[in-house]
């Protein structure tokens, strides 16, 4: 992976595990641009990350703000993640 000189957006009031769920799937969406991952790996670390966070709302607000540092789109991941029949996925950054 490049080095990263950004912040993963987390609220702090989450717990450890919490927190490393959402940092596992930041990491999860980062590698689907880089390197490409599992899908099934993929829906995991998402299925996790919506344990923390349930509202697709609120979903969507963490994803913006991810995209915003990162430049990686989670809802482009899920999608693709979702509609793909392959064992793993790569997307092109844009």
């Amino acid at each position: 992976m490049d080095n990263k000189s950004y912040s993963y957006p987390m609220d702090y009031e989450w717990s450890r595990t919490e927190m490393t769920d959402v940092i596992n799937l930041w990491r999860a969406v980062e590698l689907a641009y880089e390197a490409g991952i599992s899908t099934q790996e993929f829906l995991t670390k998402y299925q996790k990350f919506k344990e923390v966070i349930p509202s697709i709302g609120e979903e969507k607000k963490w994803g913006r703000e991810f995209e915003a540092v990162s430049g990686y789109s989670l809802y482009q991941a899920v999608k693709e993640a979702k509609g793909t029949n392959k064992k793993t996925f790569r997307l092109e950054n844009r």
